[in-house]
């Protein structure tokens, strides 16, 4: 349970939690040959660097091991000391490698251990839920893996790299979507790790800092999510549900306004997609908002949450271990107990069907 400043107590549910292996030679141990012998980029070989560092103080596990890798330190800290009550994890893999056999080794070796050491087995087995990581380049591959970890019970969704090399609507990744509906698993978006051949965060190529890629990367979600409207993904797939990981909702207003404005006079062009673009979000498009996202605890923050029905989309996520990690109290300031129940467990606690016993509500 968390305890609010104003003296109530809600469920917390932390819809981001990064893992990683322990490290390379762990990861390659989880690899079978010709791939375990492949060269595969380091997680943080990527093309920035955060300036403090990519983790969080005092997140390092036993002996100093690599942050996010040891499910007893990870569950002490953010069970016993964060009062989070569940965590959903997202394995940190590699990126889009430019061999799809190898990305889709290299996502299978970090499922397999992913439910073997964290959903399996363990103190915390029962506050853990999982993201199986697929490869929307290999979808034969992809499949595969959803049809291993369907019945999971602790597997709730499915994971995609947020850099695709192409956008989410375009039909060729329609089978997977099919897939992941007909297993009842949302599709989570996230920004990946381990730079490869994955796209620039912005159109018009590389940002020159750190801090400019950190706030231009989320907006890749855009052109995915109004590319989906437009080719009718929602219109046709009515269950399927997609959760953007890395924030961005605070811009999804304007946006949306924005295709609502010119598209209303041309719906005639997207027969296969015949209402405003505004109608297809509730119910299937989802955010998780961290410490990054604005406007905070502004005293607007209520309102501009309420504006597009985002009250309904937004789930709480730490993105522990990684420096931005952050806590609730950061975007709970100035929203109503309604708002607030929703931001920290309610709606991902439907989402992702998690049980939080009624005693557990608010109090």
């Amino acid at each position: 349970m968390k305890q609010h400043p104003d003296g109530t107590s809600t469920p917390l549910i932390d819809a981001s939690v990064h893992i990683f292996f322990t490290s390379n030679r762990d990861m390659r141990a989880h690899l079978r040959e010709p791939f375990a012998s492949r060269g595969i980029p380091d997680p943080e070989m990527d093309w920035y660097g955060a300036p403090g560092g990519e983790y969080a103080e005092g997140t390092k596990g036993p002996d100093r091991g690599y942050p996010g890798s040891d499910p007893e330190f990870v569950g002490a800290q953010l069970f016993e000391d964060r009062g989070v009550d569940v965590a959903v994890l997202h394995p940190m893999t590699r990126g889009v490698l430019p061999d799809r056999h190898l990305t889709s080794a290299v996502l299978a070796a970090h499922n397999e251990m992913m439910v073997t050491r964290w959903l399996d087995s363990g103190h915390y087995r029962d506050h853990y839920r999982g993201t199986i990581r697929v490869n929307p380049e290999d979808i034969p591959g992809a499949l595969r893996e959803i049809e291993k970890y369907r019945d999971h019970p602790g597997v709730v969704q499915v994971g995609i790299p947020l850099q695709s090399r192409e956008v989410y609507g375009k039909p060729q990744f329609w089978p997977l979507w099919e897939a992941a509906a007909a297993a009842g698993l949302p599709v989570a978006a996230h920004i990946e790790t381990g730079e490869s051949v994955a796209f620039p965060p912005t159109p018009s190529g590389h940002t020159r800092t750190y801090e400019q890629y950190l706030g231009f990367m989320a907006m890749n979600y855009l052109y995915h999510l109004m590319n989906m409207i437009a080719e009718g993904v929602f219109e046709r797939m009515p269950q399927l549900k997609f959760v953007w990981a890395d924030g961005g909702a605070d811009l999804l207003t304007p946006f949306i306004w924005r295709m609502d404005t010119f598209g209303r006079p041309h719906l005639e062009q997207t027969p296969w997609a015949p209402r405003m673009p505004s109608d297809y979000l509730p119910g299937h498009v989802y955010f998780v908002a961290s410490s990054l996202d604005g406007p905070g605890d502004a005293e607007f923050a209520g309102e501009w949450l309420d504006f597009t029905g985002k009250q309904d989309m937004v789930m709480f996520g730490s993105s522990y271990p990684h420096w931005q990690m952050g806590t609730v109290d950061a975007l709970t300031g100035a929203l109503s107990a309604e708002q607030r129940d929703k931001l920290c467990w309610r709606n991902a606690a439907q989402l992702y069907g998690i049980d939080i016993p009624v005693g557990s509500a608010t109090t």
